[in-house]
């Protein structure tokens, strides 16, 4: 058993609650909750591709077809257009049909946000990164954009575009394909971002390396959004395979960008492959009634790594007991080592797109999706607990149910899904967090749904139920135990005969009120 965590006392007249010193275990509440951007009405794009942000007043959502400012404090939408409109507010001219794949970070050091995306020319060809910056804090005013080649290279295109950002830098990655469709390598361009910062922002120093062979830098890069006092350069992580093999896989790949501050001085150290526990591509998960599989991607870290002063933060899917799984990693960025990681499976749920974020105390949430052959695609999320530096995740939090198979219009075997969910710390209070998934609205639509996800210690509460004496406490926690003694002698602590059950979220005990004074506990 471990510490104790939370004692009540309690006389039956008059009860009052006690929290004993020591360790308390964190627990997940869902705040805030609400739905974004709709297929049909919002966006045609199929997938949305789940871009989030938050900053001192605002949540951002930034999906393919759609960007759009919500209050803070009070969710309403202040201001929403598509998503080639807000790059031509940007200044940015965009040719093609259409734009792809969003993400956006806001930087707390300088206290604006960044938006990237890629243009997607026919046949393709040679398209171009696009990025943003905002002009303030305030995602409703100006922004001012840049654009360039993303492969000056070999002018390949550049898919699955990536963003991370440092008190050097901001970078972007891409996955690049020749005219053919065969991938070719990976593009990472590196700006200063002081540069950017400048009105009218500039890429005149910016640095690209392209193309870079996946058997040396991975597949997928993930540059990293650091927060916090980190060292000097920037991490860039990804898989060593997607694992579309359906073989095992177990290693990472760590590159460091340098000199990232000096226009057109940027350098790539040597990347560095560590082994982790073996992974693999994730199945396809079924939906009830018979409807369409999911495709829920392969084994990328599809979502925005974080970056706590030096603890490096990802996740990806992978397969566990023939069901769609989670697993995660803690990465000391200085020395490019594993510290710790571990898989989130569920007995009945396929979990698939995963992300992550932490603050400075080390508490981790993850969010995701989830579903199985009796269970519609739904958002659910985990707390991850340091204890003793080890991360013990808790239960699943539900965020939003699903109450629909969902299938893509064009008739398919498997339907799409993703291509990512996004999670963004909270830069006023680290005990929040705010995610963004996706969820059926209908059985060919999607809509995405923003969750204030608020992190806090376990608390156990008391009431009087008739004659009887109520006792709750989180359900995002697991393996806690009420005891109850009438002394205070450590060994007289007893657990109380009658089960905890799991409703709405929280579990509950029913006791029939004692006739003489009594002390209640949680231990785990």
């Amino acid at each position: 058993m471990s510490n104790i965590t939370l004692r009540v006392f309690g006389l039956l007249a008059g009860l009052s609650v006690l929290a004993s010193p020591g360790y308390s275990a964190v627990t997940l509440q869902v705040g805030k909750n609400f739905t974004g951007a709709t297929f049909g009405s919002d966006s045609s794009a199929q997938p949305p591709d789940g871009g989030l942000a938050v900053g001192p007043s605002h949540v951002v959502e930034f999906i393919n077809g759609r960007y759009s400012v919500f209050a803070k404090l009070n969710p309403v939408r202040l201001q929403t257009k598509t998503d080639l409109a807000f790059w031509s507010s940007a200044g940015i001219s965009v040719s093609s049909s259409f734009v792809s794949d969003p993400r956006i970070v806001f930087d707390n050091r300088s206290q604006r946000w960044f938006a990237a995306m890629i243009d997607v020319p026919s046949g393709m060809g040679a398209n171009r990164f696009l990025l943003a910056v905002s002009a303030s804090a305030d995602p409703t005013s100006t922004w001012r954009g840049v654009a360039w080649t993303a492969d000056p290279v070999n002018g390949y295109f550049a898919d699955f575009p990536t963003l991370g950002i440092d008190a050097d830098g901001v970078y972007l990655g891409g996955n690049l394909f020749d005219a053919n469709g065969a991938a070719t390598g990976m593009v990472l361009a590196s700006i200063p971002r002081s540069d950017l910062l400048a009105n009218p922002p500039s890429i005149a120093g910016l640095t690209s390396f392209a193309a870079l062979d996946y058997a040396t830098y991975g597949i997928v890069l993930q540059p990293a959004v650091t927060l916090g006092n980190a060292s000097t350069t920037e991490a860039v992580i990804s898989t060593g395979d997607l694992g579309l093999d359906f073989q095992p896989h177990s290693n990472l790949v760590m590159i460091a960008v340098q000199n990232a501050a000096s226009p057109g001085g940027a350098v790539l150290g040597t990347p560095v492959s560590f082994e982790i526990p073996p992974y693999s591509v994730p199945i396809n998960p079924p939906q009830p009634g018979g409807v369409d599989n999911l495709d829920d991607g392969d084994a990328r870290l599809s979502a925005t790594a974080y970056r706590v002063d030096d603890l490096l933060y990802t996740v990806h899917g992978t397969e566990i007991n023939n069901r769609a799984a989670v697993q995660w990693f803690q990465i000391n960025a200085v020395d490019q080592t594993l510290i710790q990681s571990g898989t989130i499976a569920h007995t009945n749920l396929h979990l698939f797109y995963p992300a992550i974020a932490a603050n400075s105390n080390g508490t981790v949430v993850i969010a995701f999706n989830g579903c199985s052959s009796n269970s519609f695609i739904s958002s659910y999320a985990v707390v991850g607990d340091p204890i003793n530096g080890a991360l013990s995740f808790g239960n699943l939090v539900l965020l939003k149910a699903g109450t629909v198979a969902y299938r893509t219009n064009t008739p398919t075997t498997t339907s799409r899904w993703g291509d990512y969910n996004a999670i963004s710390p909270d830069p006023l209070d680290p005990a929040r967090f705010w995610s963004l998934t996706s969820y059926p609205a209908s059985s060919t639509a999607w809509s995405t749904q923003i969750t204030e996800l608020i992190t806090g210690p376990l608390v156990l509460t008391s009431k009087t139920v008739g004659t009887n004496l109520q006792f709750s406490w989180s359900g995002s926690v697991a393996g806690y135990q009420l005891q109850t003694t009438s002394t205070l002698e450590p060994s007289n602590w007893l657990p109380v005969s009658q089960a905890a059950t799991l409703t709405s979220g929280q579990y509950s005990v029913l006791i029939p009120a004692p006739a003489t004074p009594a002390f209640f506990r949680l231990i785990k």
